[in-house]
């Protein structure tokens, strides 16, 4: 019996090995190569790749603060924004359905789509963000958007945050929903306020849904490959640039081991990121 149910493991084990596990073993045997990506013949590098992209690669260094920067105002932004939109809107009422669906619509679009919308609405001639400023009387504060170099990643990440804040709401509406009535009835009770009710019923009851939240942030922010490529062009310049553009531009090079070098490199920023939020989670969430 036990040998049968095994089998029914098999054709996910295959799928696992083949797209999964193979190509990973590939990755590592490419990165000590300097294979080009086409050519019959390489020749093995060692581990040459990975030390010039860890000591010596100006342009992945540059991209690796880039993905940081975006990574950290996603993060902040996109989960601030989630679980506000989540306390305003968990009730259930005609009103809030309405406006819970309207929050989630940008989850529904292509991120080519989302890119032409915030093309248009950072255009420093004729966008939709300088000319309601302009209307307003804040002429002040007109930019060049993505024209900036000092900026111009982190308007990308408001575009991000606008994307997907509303997929993360429904999140923390379902993790909000779970909280027994009993405790908020409880603190009321006691005096609390609605500020003292979500600090100290809310926020810890959520700490799950955070957590989550946080954690497919990360992985969005380190795949903005599309968006940034639609905001940007291909390849995007410097100031733009991330590390999953930055692979994709070495691969187009034909420089193959080094962008498996570069691959791995990349994950093991991915893992490092993943685990120092946890423990940071573990510590604001007790």
């Amino acid at each position: 019996m036990k040998f049968r149910l095994l089998l029914f493991a098999v054709p996910a084990l295959a799928l696992y090995g083949g797209f999964f596990l193979l190509p990973a073993v590939q990755g590592l045997r490419y990165a000590t190569t300097d294979w080009d990506g086409y050519s019959p013949t390489f020749a093995d590098v060692g581990l040459s790749n990975l030390t010039e992209v860890v000591s010596n690669d100006d342009l992945f260094r540059n991209a690796l603060t880039n993905n940081l920067k975006f990574l950290l105002v996603v993060v902040l932004g996109q989960t601030a924004l989630a679980l506000l939109l989540a306390v305003l809107l968990a009730a259930r009422t005609r009103g809030s359905t309405v406006l819970r669906a309207l929050f989630f619509l940008p989850t529904v679009l292509s991120s080519v789509s989302v890119a032409f919308i915030w093309k248009f609405v950072y255009d420093p001639n004729f966008g939709l963000a300088n000319a309601v400023l302009d209307t307003v009387g804040l002429d002040a504060l007109q930019s060049a958007y993505l024209g900036d170099e000092e900026t111009a990643i982190l308007w990308v990440a408001v575009a991000q945050i606008w994307f997907h804040a509303g997929q993360m709401m429904i999140v923390y509406i379902a993790g909000i929903n779970q909280i027994p009535a009993e405790l908020y009835d409880a603190a009321k009770t006691d005096g609390a306020g609605r500020w003292q009710q979500f600090r100290h019923v809310t926020w810890p009851m959520v700490a799950p849904a955070t957590t989550l939240v946080i954690a497919y942030t990360t992985v969005q922010s380190f795949k903005a490959f599309d968006l940034i490529l639609g905001l940007a062009g291909n390849p995007p310049r410097s100031a733009l640039d991330i590390l999953s553009t930055r692979i994709y531009t070495t691969f187009a090079n034909s420089q193959l081991g080094y962008a498996a070098a570069e691959s791995i490199v990349f994950m093991v920023a991915i893992a490092l990121v993943t685990w120092l939020q946890n423990r940071a989670g573990r510590m604001v969430h007790g």
